[in-house]
């Protein structure tokens, strides 16, 4: 059987989108092929999935075959039509330079060597990663490998299969030991798992195998393989796939050093605040290396779209990549600077270059620190009120980088994550571990869990929903949960349980009736009442809405007496006003929070929660932007909550505010 659909995965199936779609796949028995522009593909190979080159907003096929077909059909159209699963899906720390969320910035345009002011000795490559940087220079130049050079004889050549075949297995346990080492932050985990993917996958190790039977060493067959799968990369028309290709790379000379019994040289000791300079450094090597030690990295392959650019960012670190040979003039360096919002590098840098980077690294130094001291700030109106600043998040990975910022709690925390990225519904054991792991990280500040938000946009494996003209309108949120009390009794249950370990609030979504905050409660009745006769362990819970739909700002002043806080989600709630669809790109011009029709929606709401004495909360994107805290506050909001890498701009923006009250 098979489904076509629109893919609506930020970027298309890229590295780490294409390893967890694969992953999906291979969790059921049934073959399942991907088919764009009459191509098919194994679904279970994480390279001819990437060199399918799909993008998003293209139409695809799946096709399935087997005795689960129809529950991996569903599942992957699920997975293909989440506008999320290339973002927040296991998401990246973010640097305070990149916090827009993306992946990666738009590549600029490689540019041919060029001088700095005053300079003949600057070079110019892509910038990969914001920030200046000033050090001694590392030059980390690996000696490259080669094959053995001779041809294998016929009886020779089954011991060379099964040799390769163990260092391939060494390169995945290796990376095993890495995955499972809580040192390794999210985003670079999910770097690593791609790299191992790569390793594991049929189209490297059958293309290696083919060349040892035709009497390649080992070695060779490996270089030869990532070479031929490398330049598949490098044709496709598509910027995210040009920088598989050093991945492919990277992965096939650690099976060579493997099979070479040799080690790589490691970046151990870079010295403190040192410049790394490289030809190239696969994004394992990377992952691995005392990032908090490197100052800046120079590299002569590499994009703003590559994994090295990716990690870089992630840490913080400024980098130029893409210098091409010109990097070589860089070996003998005693002295690096660079600047990685423009692309320049100096070699050696004279006094006043020297002087100049010192001070705009101290500057930018001084502009995070001043921001790094608002951490532990706790924001208060003129009155003394405390203004919450929480963090959005939607797994337990991020919890990391929302204390890191100094989160106040999380206001919201998006349990679908949970459940789409398991083959079946989690179990109430499972949720109740994750939402109780939640409280526990944040206690005593509050957490504020979203029950199941998915609909027809973004369906989950077993849960059959219908073909919907719209499904932004149609059966999900709430309104899903009320009609399969099976599912919805079951996080429920999950999250009493919670509440004993923290302070777990719950909230609603897509509400537009009284009737579904009433109807809900009776089923948390009698959740408690089966907790309660069953002798397990459970606390009451805040039970709040979120206010998205316009008929929830019409009824707030009704709401407010059934509920104990309102969270205002400024994304689905604008888009529902203006009447256009936020993933329309030709009504994109519609989709702003500042036209007056919201902004009256979200003062009617706050007014409404005031004149009920519950706290009103903002849980959008739009509750991380210092041009809009300042009428926020006035409103009367109490709580905003907002990706990570926002919260310390938020706080210094409150705090300003009132200074100036």
């Amino acid at each position: 059987m098979e489904r076509s659909t629109i893919v609506r995965v930020h970027e298309g199936l890229h590295a780490r989108p294409a390893t967890r779609f694969v992953k999906l796949a291979k969790g059921f028995e049934s073959d399942v092929e991907l088919v764009k522009d009459g191509k098919a593909v194994s679904a279970k190979s994480s390279v001819k999935l990437m060199l399918l080159a799909v993008k998003e907003n293209q139409e695809v096929t799946v096709r399935a075959n087997g005795a689960d077909a129809i529950e991996a059909i569903e599942a992957l159209i699920g997975y293909l039509e989440n506008p999320k699963a290339g973002l927040d899906d296991e998401a990246e720390t973010q640097s305070p330079a990149n916090d827009a969320g993306q992946e990666a910035a738009p590549a600029p345009a490689p540019q041919s060597a060029t001088s700095a002011p005053g300079q003949t000795n600057g070079l110019r490559g892509v910038a990969a990663s914001e920030g200046v940087a000033i050090g001694p220079a590392f030059a980390h130049f690996p000696p490259e490998i080669a094959g053995q050079g001779r041809m294998l004889l016929a009886d020779e050549i089954a011991a060379e299969i099964d040799r390769f075949r163990a260092a391939v297995a060494a390169v995945q346990a290796r990376m095993d030991r890495a995955l499972a080492q809580d040192s390794l932050s999210a985003g670079d985990r999910g770097i690593v798992a791609a790299l191992r993917d790569i390793a594991a996958d049929d189209s490297l190790t059958d293309e290696a195998e083919k060349a040892i039977k035709g009497g390649n060493d080992a070695v060779s067959a490996v270089i030869t393989a990532a070479s031929t799968i490398a330049a598949d990369f490098s044709a496709v028309d598509d910027h995210y796939l040009n920088a598989r290709a050093d991945d492919v790379h990277a992965v096939g000379r650690q099976i060579c050093l493997v099979l070479l019994g040799q080690d790589d040289v490691s970046l151990e000791n870079i010295p403190e605040g040192a410049i790394l300079i490289a030809d190239d450094i696969g994004a394992w090597d990377l992952a691995r290396a005392p990032l908090k030690r490197i100052g800046g990295v120079v590299c002569g392959h590499g994009g703003a779209t590559s994994h090295i650019a990716i990690i870089a960012r992630s840490h913080g670190i400024p980098a130029v990549l893409g210098l091409g040979d010109q990097v070589n003039a860089l070996r003998s360096a005693h002295e690096v600077a660079l600047d990685g919002n423009t692309g320049h590098v100096i070699i050696d840098p004279d006094a006043a270059t020297r002087a100049d980077f010192a001070g705009r690294v101290e500057a930018a130094a001084k502009e995070r620190a001043g921001l790094t001291a608002f951490k532990t700030v706790t924001p208060k109106r003129a009155d003394g009120r405390v203004i919450e600043v929480a963090a959005n998040i939607g797994s337990l990975e991020e919890i990391e980088a929302a204390q890191e910022a100094g989160a106040m709690g999380v206001g919201l925390f998006r349990t679908e994550l949970l459940f789409m990225r398991h083959m079946h519904l989690p179990s109430e054991d499972m949720q109740a571990e994750t939402y109780a792991a939640l409280a526990k990280a944040f206690a005593p500040y509050p957490v504020i869990v979203r029950t199941l938000d998915i609909g027809g946009d973004k369906p989950i494996a077993g849960i059959e929903f219908p073909d919907e003209e719209n499904p932004f309108l149609g059966w999900r949120g709430i309104r899903m949960c009320l009609d399969r009390p099976d599912i919805f009794k079951r996080q429920l249950r999950a999250l009493l349980r919670a509440a004993v370990h923290g302070n777990v609030k719950v909230m609603l979504p897509m509400v537009a009736d009284i009737d579904e905050v009433r109807r809900t409660r009776v089923l948390i009745d009698e959740c408690a009442a089966e907790l309660k006769a069953e002798g397990v362990p459970y606390a009451t819970f805040d039970l709040g809405v979120m206010i998205e739909t316009p008929a929830a700002v019409l009824i707030a002043p009704a709401l407010a007496k059934e509920v104990a806080f309102f969270s205002i989600g400024t994304n689905d709630l604008t888009q529902y006003i203006m009447a256009a669809d936020r993933l329309n790109p030709t009504v994109a011009k519609l989709n702003d929070v500042t036209n007056p029709a919201v902004m009256s929606a979200i003062e009617l709401t706050a007014k409404a929660g005031i004149s009920a004495g519950i706290m009103v909360g903002m849980c959008g994107e739009a509750a991380g932007r210092p041009d809009l805290i300042p009428a926020f506050i006035k409103m009367g909001l109490t709580e905003l909550s907002m990706s990570p890498a926002s919260i310390q701009r938020a706080k210094k923006t409150i705090t300003a505010m009132v200074a100036g009250e």
